[in-house]
């Protein structure tokens, strides 16, 4: 009896260990279930979890064992089971912000224009003596305010004999002879030949011209006695534009203008003794009231701001030294509009250039209009008692014969941390000569 309990016993205990080995295997090799997780779930309890993955399966040995369920992966992934974001519900301000409205450039008319030439200046007067000429030439030569240096106009290689300051004319006596002069024999007539020639310099310290050259031939003719005439000669000068795209929505621009400043000169030609109409501008779109100042310039025979040669005529933030220089009538006009500012140079040609092309490149900056003219930003021009502010702020100017501000040097650069500043161009601009035609004096 006692053995066939111990036996009951030990096949009680192996029925017991294989149930709890399959419920072992089934939890340890059953793969889990794809479920992404939800931003927001439902509280659920663990019984209903569990009641949904395990099932009671019988096992061959008639003790049931507890193994998943396995649904197929589509259906875990269904709509309602898929990760979602909530979003954040409220009052959402309208953007009230739009792009400024930009104005469209307004068509220029076709302008009526006729490029004007040089007309002719009667300024030269000769007196054919019997053994000698008598030459006055005026020192305004060309007619055009400028006054000659009585160094640069000879008779024939002779320098001039004297001067009347009174009336500022240069005076040439020669004998028939002398000064290079030539000897034409004629059946009825001898005719003694003058050449008076005048051979422009560079300005000073600078390589460009202001005045073209020119040759006048003069004849004293002596059938029997002599005979008295005059000779004549003329002078020449003309520019152009672009425009440049500062950031900040402002449009900066230089242009050169008709007489009446209304409309933007047709033509680039010019002749010496012309005057540039010169007109810097900067346009702005919804912004604060600016005021325009040109801060340097300078004048190539290319594109190229630091090719030689070079010729800077407006330095130290605003000082226009061409006048300075040169005893041109170069200047700023006096200011009308704060987003204008214009100002007249002198046409000019390199020395030794026969082109005659030019560019200008100017640096350009604003500042608002509400800001006082000060050293860095100014308009000034020169005078024989000194400098003028276009502005009205002449003691800004006393800067020009030193050094104003941050920067001395005439290259264009930009002036460090001003916010609305451009460079622009105008060019090529044709500088002509005078094509004289000098008439024989009999």
């Amino acid at each position: 009896m006692g053995l066939m309990q111990c036996v009951l016993g030990l096949l009680v205990l192996v029925a017991f260990d294989h149930v709890y080995s399959a419920r072992s295997m089934a939890r340890v090799f059953q793969p889990r279930v794809f479920q992404p997780r939800m931003l927001i779930q439902e509280p659920q309890s663990v019984d209903s979890q569990l009641g949904e993955q395990w099932d009671p399966i019988q096992g061959s040995n008639g003790v049931q064992s507890q193994r998943p369920q396995l649904a197929p992966l589509t259906s875990n992934l269904a709509p309602s089971s898929i990760q979602s974001k909530q979003e954040l519900l409220g009052p959402v301000r309208e953007l009230a912000w739009k792009f400024p409205k930009v104005t469209e450039e307004p068509v220029q008319p076709n302008i009526n224009f006729e490029l004007q030439q040089p007309r002719p200046y009667d300024s030269v007067a000769v007196q054919c003596w019997e053994n000698g000429v008598h030459v006055e030439v005026k020192q305004d030569f060309f007619g055009n305010g400028q006054l000659l240096e009585p160094s640069l106009l000879s008779l024939g290689g002779c320098g001039v004999g004297n001067v009347d300051a009174t009336s500022r004319v240069l005076i040439f006596d020669s004998p028939l002879q002398e000064c290079d002069s030539q000897l034409m024999v004629t059946e009825n007539e001898l005719v003694y030949i003058f050449t008076l020639d005048y051979r422009p310099a560079a300005l000073q310290s600078t390589p460009i011209l202001r005045s073209s050259g020119a040759t006048v031939g003069i004849k004293c003719h002596y059938p029997r006695r002599h005979n008295v005439s005059s000779n004549e000669v003329q002078p020449a000068w003309i520019p152009y534009a672009s425009t440049q795209v500062a950031e900040d929505i402002l449009v900066f621009s230089l242009k050169i203008m008709t007489d009446d400043w209304m409309f933007e000169r047709p033509s680039t030609v010019f002749f010496l003794g012309d005057v540039l109409n010169i007109q810097a501008s900067v346009k702005q779109f919804n912004h604060v009231p600016l005021r325009i100042f040109v801060d340097n310039c300078v004048a190539t025979k290319g594109p190229d701001v630091k090719s030689a040669p070079k010729y800077s005529f407006i330095e130290n933030h605003g000082c226009l030294t061409d006048a300075k220089y040169t005893g041109s009538i170069s200047k700023f006009l006096p200011r009308v509009q704060d987003d204008k500012l214009q100002f007249h140079l002198e046409a000019f040609r390199f020395q030794e250039e026969s082109s005659g092309a030019i560019y200008i490149t100017c640096f350009l900056k604003a500042s608002a209009a509400s800001v006082q003219v000060n050293e860095d930003h100014k308009a000034c021009s020169f005078k024989a008692n000194g400098w003028v502010s276009s502005d009205g702020s002449d003691e800004v100017c006393g800067c020009c014969d030193t050094s104003c501000g941050l920067r001395t040097d005439s290259v264009l650069t930009e002036v460090p941390g001003f916010q609305w500043e451009a460079r622009a161009q105008v060019g090529p601009l044709q500088i002509r000569e005078n094509q004289l035609q000098a008439k024989n004096v009999i």
